[in-house]
């Protein structure tokens, strides 16, 4: 057994690299491009845009690394029927479904769906499509960490106070170790973004902890 660690907070995180996956979370065009379901709500997608080169350099270290890497969508089925009404409103307008300049916001196979050339899947590196917030919900996540032994995750993506938030909680009551690389993630209100890392490391690593993409690199590279 080969025991490394994250410099983190609230302390150092120690992990096996057998046991340890990335998720990135919804790094997808409909998110951190202009012309995306982000920027029909009113957001200016440069804020998130600053994670990719962070979330690009821990990825390729990680694929070195050899971890196990997955990728999640948020998004629907063409005919909606996964999306709850309420979320079809969620703005005062109707956007997920309706035609922008990627194709339809937020449904599977559109161009805005998918994700983001930086960030693209390789060979051998799961896709997750999920219908909610957490990557854990409706999903076979969880099947796909427990088969492949997987105790601890390093999770990255946007934005930092909903979907990465929520799949760390998620992940936490599962019994999953996280840390979060601060610089790998991203919101359109900063504001939210120091409330949401200031949660997760919170009481001692209540949901997880919280590092930088130079840390997670340097830990990788042992």
């Amino acid at each position: 057994m080969v025991k490394k660690e994250f410099r983190a907070e609230p302390f150092p995180l120690a992990y096996e690299a057998k046991s340890t996956a990335l998720v990135m979370i919804d790094m997808q065009r409909d998110f951190v491009e202009p012309g995306g379901f982000g920027e029909a709500l009113g957001n200016d997608v440069s804020l998130v845009r600053s994670a990719i080169k962070p979330c690009e350099k821990v990825l390729a270290e990680a694929r070195k690394a050899g971890l196990l890497v997955i990728h999640t969508r948020e998004g629907h089925r063409a005919d909606l029927a996964d999306c709850p009404p309420a979320k079809l409103t969620r703005g005062g307008k109707t956007f997920i479904g309706t035609n922008g300049p990627m194709g339809r916001i937020l449904v599977r196979g559109s161009k805005g769906h998918d994700l983001i050339p930086e960030l693209y899947p390789i060979a051998g590196e799961p896709v997750v499509d999920k219908p909610g917030k957490g990557a854990f919900y409706q999903t076979d996540l969880h099947l796909l960490l427990q088969n492949a032994g997987i105790k601890t995750l390093i999770v990255c993506g946007v934005t930092t106070e909903v979907c990465v938030t929520t799949t760390v909680r998620e992940a936490n009551d599962r019994g999953y170790e996280c840390i979060v690389p601060s610089d790998c993630v991203g919101s359109y209100f900063p504001e939210f973004q120091q409330a949401a890392l200031a949660m997760i490391k919170a009481q001692g690593a209540i949901f997880g902890w919280v590092s930088d993409s130079n840390a997670i690199v340097e830990g990788l590279k042992g």
